[in-house]
């Protein structure tokens, strides 16, 4: 089914009426006349929604391009255990309640270069000639990020209980307390990084046709794959290193814009999928903090959730081949 311009455009319009509407209601819904304390306790966390969305979707559509498979996210690359494996590290050299107290902004910084350094080095290693050097990239990131979950495990039996439960704050997703300084540098980087992937949609919508037509069609296959996946590695490590990891959220929402906006563009893919981020994020939140009390997080609703459509586009898609 192809959509033609006029209608991919409405569908736009009507995802961002949807997503300010929630917005909306989630500044002012239940201040109980307090409007002004809500809307700066709940607006930090709005802010955070937008970074987080736009980091999503946009790493995940240009991910999924790069390796031909919807089913794959950035995290393949180990990036949510090395994020793990640091936090751990520095709980147990520094302390818990150090740690806490701090905020560095350093301690920020270095998580996000730490992670996106990880995926470069990958890439300058073993991305040579071969398209399938792709993949075996994609296998080492599935076995370093198990050495690193081990790594972390073991740290985690020998840390203090006292500083496990600290620790355990900062390994979950969390928009409760953002720090405002990590907010700003978080925004240039994401906004940096996005720019950068938006201004190569062409790019991308050449490498949607196979790594051989892309060569073929004049782009340096080896450098791109480099460049996109540095950048994908910087907003997902930024958006991780901000909020804590998000499991299944870009899965969620770049499989959705496939099926709300089937086409090859990635402009209009990637307005749909950060659109649809801020949907999920914002409207997740309202019902936790609304209808379950804090009695439950944003990250385990985007993982039930993402278990659930996760578990419907494998049959799907194995009753479309039949």
């Amino acid at each position: 089914m192809k959509f033609s311009r006029p209608k991919k455009a409405l569908l736009l319009v009507v995802l961002t009426i949807i997503a300010l509407l929630l917005c909306g209601l989630y500044l002012t819904y239940n201040t109980y006349g307090n409007f002004q304390f809500a809307w700066m306790l709940r607006g930090k966390k709005v802010a955070a929604f937008l970074l987080v969305a736009l980091a999503t979707g946009m790493a995940t559509i240009s991910f999924q391009t790069l390796t031909q498979n919807q089913f794959l996210t950035p995290n393949i690359l180990g990036l949510d255990s090395l994020y793990v494996l640091i936090q751990t590290l520095l709980f147990f050299i520094v302390g818990g309640v150090n740690m806490l107290s701090q905020e560095q902004t350093s301690t920020f910084l270095i998580s996000i270069l730490l992670m996106a350094l990880l995926s470069l080095l990958l890439a300058k290693v073993l991305l040579k000639r071969q398209q399938n050097d792709l993949f075996i990239l994609l296998m080492l990131g599935m076995i370093l990020g198990t050495l690193f979950s081990s790594t972390s495990n073991f740290l985690q039996v020998m840390m203090d209980p006292n500083e496990y439960d600290l620790l355990q704050g900062r390994l979950f997703a969390s928009f409760g307390n953002i720090n405002t300084t990590h907010l700003g540098l978080a925004a240039v980087i994401i906004l940096l990084g996005s720019f950068s992937l938006f201004a190569a949609n062409h790019y991308l919508d050449v490498l949607h046709l196979g790594s051989d037509q892309a060569t073929n069609l004049g782009i340096s296959l080896n450098r791109f794959q480099i460049m996109v996946l540095f950048l994908v590695s910087l907003l997902t490590g930024t958006a991780t290193a901000l909020v804590g990891p998000i499991t299944f959220l870009g899965f969620i929402v770049a499989n959705i814009s496939y099926q709300l906006m089937p086409t090859y563009r990635h402009s209009y893919l990637f307005l749909t999928a950060v659109l649809l981020g801020i949907i999920f994020l914002v409207g997740s939140q309202f019902l936790v903090e609304q209808v379950f009390h804090l009695k439950t997080t944003v990250s385990v609703v985007t993982q039930f959730v993402g278990c659930l459509y996760f578990i419907w586009k494998i049959i799907y898609e194995r009753r479309q081949q039949r």
